[in-house]
């Protein structure tokens, strides 16, 4: 045969084979086919069955995109979901099988838009079953053929057109009825077939004799029609319902009418089209739905156990080593500066013997006199006098004669607003490494300790050498003075102060001391300005003007009673942290350094530097060392006015020496220290500058120096016996405990009145009244006080009473809080970027040593995660909500009680840091920070075991992110329990609340108040986000059950970030409610 005549025959074979496909097309658009052999044709079934799935994958995709904007709730992307469920175009054999099994008559038998439309309506009607239809042309009471049995379909008559678009009317379809194809379902009322969606198994039916039933499926054969036959699958519905169309666990089904069981090594669902492998370090035996996890969740949990051990064990390792470098250059700098000062001081005396050998002899061979006595006269004509004879241990600060005390504290306060200190030489510079920065600190603070010895004996002369010592720093110099204090409660309108008047002069130590409730406590309240509940009257001047002392507050401390220290920090650490937030943000970090160092020497805490303050759980220092601590942070800020309550309580002789000199260093440097003393020793009474006497009801009877006191009350009869302390005999004789055995003729109760004779200042009426009504009642016991005419008040309306007073105490403390003032410290102290940075290292140090106590939450986590992932089993029809469900409760109830104790736990100390000035949004926003760690790290924990043990279809990021933002709402709720209940309460509320709110968000939302109730319960959101998450990976065989399951419980596929913002809102609310409640409830 030639090649031309190849050629042509090959070109009409083609052409043959074009117009056989446009007429198929048109057969197949009327459903007209004469000769049946056709559809046997090789050639010709692969066109036909393309032309075919072509008119069903449109009559399918019309379907959906309608079926996706009515379910909205349930398809997110309508095109997404139907290639998942409709797309057969990787294997048309059951197509091509159909087409031979109708004889090309499988056009006339597929459901029009209408039909499925009908069909599909039935499961938005909750009224309705979908396996049963209403009645419709083609099924009613009057017509109900063969094809109107479950399993079976027929055509329409030859001669009609079936148009697949209308979406109205139902075509007439009663002919050729016969059993539906396999790949398809035809339900029971209507007479059409319906291609079953990937992931389901939809074989031809076989008759159990024994039952009677079609199986796979569920139903029966019509009774009277003996000729009827099983057919092929009845029905796509939920996996409750229609739970047998599903591809069965265990296996997996690449097209609607092949089965194929999973191979070892890989896993599959119900519902697969495809097995997965499995994850390594699992087993997979065959036919199995599910990963066999156990030993991979051992192996997990041996791991995460051992890096926790570790943890636990190793937790102080990196601060321990840390701290030891520090130590072993401190150590060098300390024996460098006193070795050079040794050097220096025995050159400096080698100097100072020859120059005094040059000097006599200089005098005996010339005959001059010397010239020391002018020069001594020289340096005390620097100083004011007045006061030497009175106390020779007096501060120059106080007494020069030069400036006044308020203009040497206006250029005090100008020099410290400068942004370097000028404590250094004008050519001394100092290096930035850590060894030349401990050099410095050390040399001068050897130095200062030679200059102290050499002037040890404190006399004039020594002190103006102390004073006029060109590297001491100056600090402002603030003077108090009060005039008739009196402090009144609101609630009762008792005394706690009555016409109180003195003055605290810089440089002086004054005590306060009294019998039990004379109001000690009371003063020091007030004249730093925190007496809240209470009426103040009297006039307080500072330097003589009338000023608010809260526009002083940055240089102005106060040493509360208790040892308010953090305990899980060493000593340095402490004092470190306070000179970093408090002292002026352009100290140079080598006179900050010095400033540490010399509080931490002069209150002897060297041999504890680096031990933990301790806790109740764990030992630390000592109780003497831990109040020098709590005395140190106030000196370390450099105060201008220091307040103590009680410091030397609790502290044995030599400890409240050490205190009291480290105290006396601060008043040469010009601060104004006054304090509360509880009956000291002779010694230490006598290290005092001034003494302040306080009858009870807060009465002066003394105030003045401590030198003249004994004179002041021998001049009143009453005399000191010997060997008996003063200042315990004074306040003996102020109980009424003892009676003076001189010829005094004066009782404890007229001292205040004595005393303010001596001063000159007026005695209030009603003292005079009750001391002469005194007199007559001891001169005629028998008289009895007439009662006053006023009636006793009822219960209810001294209950009212305490309530209004309450209200009244709560209102003055918010009140208090807010107070604002003008600051005249002129003290710049770091921005509150610079303290947030600061608050993060203690944080973070604090963490770190309570890094034990976070290993037990992370274990606790991991063994709650291992329990309900191992006891949960995961339900497909509900998307794994019960677990969830469970996975919310325990999740938050363990995180909420680790986020108590980041304030619980701090209140006292916050309380005193943010009344010393630091930033309150620094110290919360820092502690939430160092919990975004926790907030991060727990998720993890949690899922490493309960989703490898649920092994859910979303993926382990979505339940992540999901996990993320429960923890971090659960924890804002827990910072608002901690900071507006005690901690009792706290942790009861903490373990309710989860249990209670996800029960009300669980239950059915029948009214609109029971559905606004469940918007506003966290769970809630939570549960939707975690079975949204979940329900988005079932698809094609699922779509129903998904759809059914979302209505059901109110959700919304497409709500899956609002979820997530809603959680991150609640978060941020209860942040911002329970910052708001630190600054209202704070004590300050």
């Amino acid at each position: 045969m030639s090649v031309n005549r190849r050629n042509r025959l090959k070109r009409g074979f083609n052409l043959r084979l074009v117009i056989l496909a446009l007429c198929l097309v048109c057969y197949v658009g009327y459903g007209q086919f004469e000769d049946p052999n056709e559809f046997e044709n090789p050639a010709v079934l692969p066109l036909l069955t393309q032309v075919v799935y072509r008119r069903l994958a449109n009559n399918t995709a019309d379907l959906y995109r309608e079926f996706g904007t009515r379910a909205k709730f349930c398809v997110k992307d309508p095109d997404a979901d139907w290639n998942r469920a409709f797309n057969f175009s990787t294997n048309l054999d059951f197509v091509s099988s159909c087409i031979q099994k109708t004889q090309g008559d499988m056009g006339k038998r597929i459901c029009t838009a209408a039909e499925m439309k009908f069909h599909f309506n039935a499961f938005f009607n909750t009224s309705s079953i979908p396996s049963n239809l209403q009645p419709n042309v083609n099924c009613n009471l009057t017509s109900w053929v063969s094809g109107c049995e479950p399993g079976w379909s027929c055509s329409v008559d030859p001669t009609e057109q079936v148009d697949f678009q209308n979406s109205k009317d139902f075509p007439e379809r009663t002919k050729n009825c016969m059993p539906c194809c396999e790949g398809f379902f035809c339900p029971r009322g209507l007479t059409c077939m319906i291609p079953c969606p990937l992931g389901a198994h939809c074989p031809l039916a076989t008759l159990n004799k024994k039952t009677s039933i079609c199986e796979p499926y569920t139903y029966q054969l019509p009774p009277g029609r003996p000729n009827h036959t099983c057919g092929g699958a009845n029905v796509w519905a939920d996996i409750r319902s229609s739970g047998e169309v599903f591809c069965s666990a265990g296996s997996f089904c690449p097209t609607t009418t092949q089965k194929v069981p999973c191979d070892s090594g890989h896993y599959c669902r119900m519902g697969s089209t495809s097995e997965k492998p499995c994850f390594k370090l699992t087993s997979c035996n065959p036919n199995t739905a599910n990963q066999n996890m156990h030993a991979f969740g051992v192996m997990v949990i041996f791991a995460v156990i051992t890096i926790l051990l570790i943890i636990y064990n190793c937790s102080d390792q990196i601060l321990t080593t840390r701290e030891r470098r520090q130590a072993k250059s401190r150590e060098a700098a300390v024996k460098k500066a006193k070795a050079h000062q040794r050097w220096k001081a025995a050159t400096g005396a080698a100097v100072k013997h020859v120059s005094e050998i040059r000097a006599q002899i200089t005098r005996t061979f010339s005959g001059k006199k010397s010239n020391d006595d002018g020069d001594t006269r020289k340096m005390l004509a620097r100083g004011d006098s007045s006061e030497v004879d009175e106390d020779l241990d007096s501060s120059p600060a106080s007494s020069s004669a030069a400036k006044s005390t308020f203009e040497v504290q206006d250029d005090a306060a100008a020099k410290s607003n400068e942004p370097a200190r000028k404590s250094v030489g004008k050519g001394h510079k100092i290096k930035k490494s850590q060894s030349q920065i401990f050099k410095y600190a050390y040399d001068t603070i050897e130095k200062e300790k030679a200059m102290e010895h050499e002037n040890r004996n404190l006399t004039f002369s020594g002190i103006v050498n102390m004073a006029t010592y060109s590297e001491m720093r100056k600090r402002p110099l603030m003077e108090l003075s009060f005039t008739d204090l009196t402090l009144t409660l609101k609630s009762n309108g008792k005394h706690l102060l009555r016409c109180v008047t003195g003055s605290m002069k810089p440089g002086r130590i004054t005590a306060v001391m009294g019998p039990s409730g004379a109001g000690k406590t009371s003063l020091l309240s007030a004249l730093a300005g925190k007496a809240v509940g209470c009426k103040l009257s009297g006039l307080i001047l500072i330097n003589g003007k009338q000023l608010s002392i809260h526009s002083y507050k940055k240089i102005i401390g106060f040493v509360p009673q208790d040892d308010v220290v953090h305990g899980n920090l060493t000593v340095e650490e402490n004092l470190w942290f306070h000179a970093k937030c408090r002292l002026p943000a352009g100290l140079s970090k080598a006179d900050k350094v010095l400033v540490v160092e010399r509080i931490i020497d002069s209150l002897g805490l060297q041999s504890v530097r680096s031990s933990l303050v301790g806790t109740v759980e764990k030992r630390g220092i000592s109780g003497g060392q831990r109040k020098r601590v709590n005395v140190g942070l106030e000196m370390v800020m450099e105060p201008s006015i220091l307040f103590l309550d009680e410091p030397t309580s609790g502290l044995d002789s030599a400890s409240s020496q050490l205190l009291l000199r480290a105290l006396r260093h601060e008043a040469l440097e010009g601060v104004n220290i006054c304090m509360v003393v509880h009956q000291p020793s002779y010694t230490l009474f006598k290290m005092f500058n001034d003494l302040v006497l306080l009858a009870k009801g807060g009465l002066t009877v003394y105030h003045g120096s401590v030198n003249n006191v004994e004179k002041y009350f021998s001049g009143l009869g009453i005399n000191v016996p010997e060997r008996i302390n003063p200042p315990d005999y004074y306040i003996d004789v102020l109980e009424g405990i003892v009676i003076s055995n001189g010829n005094s003729d004066v009782g404890y109760k007229e001292l205040p009145e004595r005393w303010m004779l001596h001063k000159g200042y007026s005695v209030p009426i009603d003292m005079r009244n009750n001391n002469s009504n005194a007199a007559e009642l001891e001169a005629n016991p028998d008289v009895v006080n007439v009662p006053n005419g006023n009636a006793e008040q009822t219960f209810v309306r001294e209950l009212w009473g305490d309530v209004r007073s309450n209200f009244r105490l709560r209102r003055d403390k918010i009140r208090h809080n807010f107070l604002k003032s003008r600051d005249l410290s002129y003290r710049r102290t770091p921005t509150i970027w610079l303290q947030y940075k600061y608050f993060l290292g203690r944080i973070a140090k604090q963490r770190m040593r309570e890094a034990k106590l976070q290993a037990t939450d992370f274990l606790i986590l991991l063994l709650a995660g291992a329990c309900l992932g191992s006891l949960i089993k995961a339900s497909d029809d509900s998307f794994g909500a019960p677990g969830y469900i469970y996975t919310i409760i325990a999740v938050s109830l363990l995180c909420k009680i680790a986020a108590l104790r980041s304030f619980s736990l701090d209140k006292l100390h916050y309380w005193r840091e943010s009344a010393s000035g630091m930033s309150s949004f620094a110290c919360f926003l820092a502690k939430d920070t160092i919990d975004c760690f926790n907030t991060l790290v727990k998720p993890l924990v949690y899922l490493s075991m309960f989703y490898f043990f649920t092994n859910p279809r979303s993926t382990f990021f979505d339940n992540y992110i999901v996990l993320v933002c429960l923890v971090y709402c659960v924890t804002g709720i827990a910072y608002a329990l901690a900071i507006f209940l005690q901690p009792g309460s706290a942790q009861l509320f903490s373990v309710l609340l989860p249990v209670v709110l996800t029960l009300v968000a669980t239950q059915p939302k029948n009214s609109q108040a029971m559905k606004f109730i469940a918007n506003l319960c966290y769970p809630k959101w939570a549960l939707e986000a975690f079975v949204i998450g979940n329900a988005q990976k079932y698809y094609g065989v699922w779509m129903i059950t998904r759809c059914g399951s979302l209505m059901k419980n109110g959700y919304d596929i497409n709500k899956w970030n609002l979820c997530i913002m809603i959680l991150l809102l609640i978060g941020w609310c209860t942040r911002g409610i329970a910052f708001a409640g630190m600054l209202i409830l704070q004590k300050k």
